[in-house]
This record gives C-alpha cells, structure tokens and sequence, in this order.
C-alpha cells in the first residue's frame, strides 16, 4: 500500500537520515512531503532521482498525510503531533515529548511489536541509548527473568544533532591549525576528552539521559520495578553509541548460552573473538542496520552476572530506522 508521507524536521541530522532511509529500504510511499521551521522553506533535498522542496511546518501540511514520522524536537512534536493526530495521521514522534505518557505506545519493533499495533494515532520513538540496550537485553530476558541492570554509555556527538556532529570536526580542524578550540554545543571541548554528563541533571544527581534509560527500559520491557542504574558519557565519536552492559539475570545463563541467543535474536550481530579487533567499534558499526555485541563474559563478582558490549549507529536504529521499521511492522499488518 504506496503512502503520502511527511518529515518533520526534515533538514536536521535525523531528519535528512529518514529521507536517505526510506529510500535505501524502498518504502512504499507515492509522495514524500518535506517540513521544517520557516527558515529552511525553499531548500532542497534529493529523493528518488527528485528534488524536493521543503515546506513549512504549519497544521495544514499534514492534510491528505499517512505516516508522519517527527524529528524537530519536543517543543515543535507537543504543538504539531496533535494536529497531524487529529487529521487522521499516523505520527511516529522521535522527540521525549510522548515517550513516558500513558497510551503511547513506546516501541522497538524487536521486542514489543504488539505495542505499535494498540496505538491511537500516536507513536513514540525510544531514545537512542536505551533502543539498543533493550535490542540487547530482550533475549537474555526471555531466557532468565533481569533482577538488575547496570551500563556505562560511550555515546557519539551526533546525539546532541548537526551542531554536536560539526563542533567535532571543527575542532578537529581547528587543532590540526593550531587555532582556539571553540566549545558550544558541549559544556567542555569534546575532542580528545570525555564528557560524563547528557542532558540536564536531576535531583537525584543523575541525569535526564539516563533517567531515559531507567524509565523507557522498564515501559518497553514491561518489567516496571526493574533496578536499573545509568551513567552517560559522551564521547568523540561522530555517529555510533558504544555501551557496557552489566546484567543480573534470575537463573544463571552461561558465556555459551549467551552468545547463541544473541546470535538467534533478531536485529543483533554477534561480534566475539578473543582477539585484538575480535568486538564491535563504533567506526565499523555506523551506517550499518543492526546492534553488535561482543565481550561476552561471566561477570566475576556476581554468580547469575553477565556482562557484555554493544554498539549500533545513533542515527539509524537509534532514531530514522527504528521509527522506519515501526511503520513497516505496521504496513503488514
């Protein structure tokens, strides 16, 4: 069934990742309607051997719309999402605006599928660090019930969007100049350093990055009461999240079982030799579809502990794909 489809926020760093998505995937669209803020009206992206001109983002542009899949940020979701619902509209919203609201749907097509097709007009995209955690977490899960859950994050500038992902480079042509290195779209230079703070704090000291973590797990997973602590760290890495997982699992699952679940689970590429450049990195992960796991062990400080490392391109299964597949779940239904 060949759909009217929209972009909102089109000219963003996810935004320009859906248009190139939904042509790489051919999904089956008869019209692709391009939106964002007043100032980028009249620019233009390429589409199926077409130019495509962007329009504003207004309520009238989700007349005669399908699938509307959002990227413009919470703000611009809370005031149009509702709109384009009204119209008749599918929206897929990869803003926080809707994540935690009871109702909406929050959905990674791997594990609650189900959840997408009970949806009201609305959809909600996961945040990108916890869509490829719960990927990874779901068939150990299914195996043995999680008591706890514990994860450090390696997570790309590209999370912060365009700006994050050209303060990076800057920098890095900056240095190799011998010029200042301006800092703006982090609160310290992000090259050659780590930043262990996403997002603003909370009063309990974590941040709202990983307060995501905790909370979007436990409503994707269902396991509401699930013991989750996150620490998040940004790095300068341009488009790949990297985390080190810690599980607590109810029964033990060994090192082998393990690994043959991550390898029957659907979405998840096993990576694991013992061998210098045996694991998933960040450089070879970007672009690419899946969540690689790799340093798969017995944790040595806890019996039923397993602990294990993952990556998956931010831009694509952290946000455009995981919103894309959403839609094809639902197209063949």
């Amino acid at each position: 069934m060949s759909q009217v489809v929209a972009i909102a926020g089109a000219t963003g760093a996810v935004g320009t990742e859906f248009v190139k998505l939904l042509e790489q995937r051919n999904y089956p669209l008869q019209k692709l309607k391009l939106l964002a803020s007043a100032r980028s009206v009249g620019k233009q992206l390429r589409f199926r051997d077409q130019t495509l001109t962007i329009e504003e983002l207004r309520p009238e542009a989700f007349q005669d719309v399908d699938v509307a899949f959002f990227s413009a940020g919470g703000d611009r979701s809370k005031e149009f999402a509702p709109v384009a619902v009204e119209a008749g509209v599918l929206v897929i919203d990869n803003s926080s605006a809707f994540r935690m609201d009871e109702g909406v749907p929050l959905v990674v097509p791997e594990i609650n599928v189900e959840a997408a097709r009970q949806h009201k007009g609305l959809i909600a995209n996961p945040n990108c660090s916890t869509i490829q955690m719960v990927v990874a977490l779901n068939p150990l899960h299914q195996e043995s019930p999680l008591q706890r859950v514990v994860v450090s994050t390696y997570q790309a500038v590209s999370g912060a969007g365009a700006s994050g992902m050209q303060e990076l480079l800057d920098q890095v042509c900056d240095y190799t100049q011998g010029k200042p290195l301006i800092t703006q779209a982090f609160p310290k230079q992000i090259l050659f350093n780590l930043i262990p703070h996403i997002d603003v704090f909370q009063e309990n000291g974590y941040t709202k990055e990983e307060m995501k973590m905790v909370l979007e797990t436990r409503k994707i997973m269902s396991i509401p009461e699930l013991p989750i602590s996150a620490t998040c760290v940004r790095v300068p890495v341009l488009r790949a999240h990297s985390e080190s997982i810690w599980v607590e699992t109810e029964t033990k699952i060994s090192e082998a079982r393990a690994r043959k679940l991550f390898v029957q689970a659907p979405g998840i590429q096993l990576v694991d030799e013992r061998k210098p450049g045996g694991y998933p990195v960040p450089w070879e992960a970007s672009e690419t579809f899946d969540t690689y796991v790799g340093r798969v062990r017995e944790d040595l400080s806890h019996p039923r502990g397993l602990t294990f490392w993952c990556v998956a391109d931010q831009l694509y299964k952290g946000a455009a794909l995981n919103a894309i597949q959403i839609a094809e779940v639902l197209l063949e239904s």
